[in-house]
């Protein structure tokens, strides 16, 4: 065999590799490491300085749906990344993209309608001050987009935490998934009605009255309602193995069928295909094990609050401030949030096997960045 054919048979080998790599992995993820990278290859030595991030910087995991003003209050640092206001329009177009590599056609239409709330927020309140700003959206990548490395994104400003991971050129982790509305319900000027989040409260408020006296008093977690989502911006979700409220073992079928239908609402906010993995955990999850809370009234504008809580994930609704019309929304992953468990146990599996190579026993240290 001369050394071109070799060649050619090495270069062919690693091409077929390439392909099965490819086809395993989704085009969700595919999508987004072409889009992180054309993003970043767009931008200059100093855009790139904002957006790229270290994996292991600490704010990976130091999220919230504050605007700037109070983000910069509750961490001591501005919020990390680069905003719209520094982008040229080829730019802009690059960032949505990447945006929307994680989204389904509804969720980035309902993304983009959180957004378009910041500017009639300004609008409403008469903003001269600059907090309200349309602008004020932030993308983050922490790593080196990789089909083969450890690296991720975030997209957050007011209302709006989106983040992602992934690992080998997997997605491993969508959450913390945070969508917030003020006004919830628009109360004039041309947008006058508009809901961004109409369905999170309708298909609850369907599910939470057609109970029987017997269920509710089962859901009802609290006469009123409590004044924000329970687990708020935490880096580590709130009631894990506490789960409180009414099984959905004690449901008729057609309260499940709500039950579920709201759950796929929060899902499908992603793509088709981390939409379909949300929805095969809860389908999976025995009926007495998911469960429905309620706080508040049930009448609609008197402030509520719901949540829906299996052993892996926590779904958080609240609508109380600004007279009951600012809601908060967010999916969470009690194992999962920025795929810190799943790279915890890889970095132990691959200690424990370097142990066992090197015929050494000690303690390892997890790095506090998981």
């Amino acid at each position: 065999m001369t050394k071109l054919t070799s060649f050619r048979m090495i270069a062919l080998v690693l091409c077929f590799v390439a392909l099965i790599a490819a086809h395993n992995q989704s085009n969700t993820e595919v999508l987004m490491y072409e889009t992180a990278t054309r993003f970043i290859d767009s931008l200059s030595v100093r855009g790139q300085s904002m957006a790229v991030l270290d994996f292991s910087d600490k704010s990976r995991t130091e999220w919230h749906f504050f605007p700037d003003k109070f983000f910069t209050k509750e961490y001591g640092y501005p919020r990390k990344g680069i905003s719209y206001k520094y982008m040229d329009p080829g730019q802009r177009k690059l960032a949505d993209g990447l945006l929307s590599a994680g989204l389904s056609r509804a969720g980035f239409a309902k993304v983009t309608a959180v957004q378009t709330l910041e500017e009639i927020l300004r609008v409403l309140d008469n903003d001269t001050t600059g907090m309200r700003d349309i602008e004020k959206y932030y993308f983050s990548i922490f790593g080196k987009p990789s089909l083969k490395g450890t690296w991720g994104f975030r997209v957050e400003g007011h209302h709006l935490s989106l983040n992602f991971t992934l690992k080998k050129g997997r997605l491993i982790s969508s959450s913390p998934t945070f969508l917030g509305a003020n006004p919830h319900k628009v109360p004039a000027g041309p947008n006058k009605g508009m809901r961004v989040l109409a369905k999170e409260e309708d298909i609850a408020r369907t599910l939470v009255k057609s109970l029987s006296k017997k269920q509710l008093k089962r859901a009802l977690v609290a006469g009123v309602a409590y004044p924000d989502i329970l687990t708020k911006a935490d880096s580590r979700a709130r009631l894990d193995g506490e789960p409180t409220g009414l099984p959905a073992s004690e449901m008729t079928e057609k309260q499940f069928e709500n039950l579920m239908a709201l759950i796929y609402e929060y899902a499908k906010v992603l793509s088709p295909d981390i939409a379909q993995d949300r929805i095969d955990s809860a389908d999976k999850t025995p009926r007495n094990r998911l469960f429905f809370a309620w706080a508040g009234s049930v009448q609609p504008g008197l402030g509520d609050y719901y949540r829906v809580q299996s052993p892996k994930f926590l779904i958080e609704y609240d609508n109380t401030q600004n007279k009951n019309n600012h809601s908060h929304c967010v999916w969470r992953d009690f194992s999962g949030d920025f795929g810190r468990d799943l790279l915890a146990q890889h970095y132990r599996q691959n200690h424990r096997q370097n142990l066992a190579h090197n015929n050494s026993i000690f303690s390892v240290e997890i790095p506090n960045h998981f």
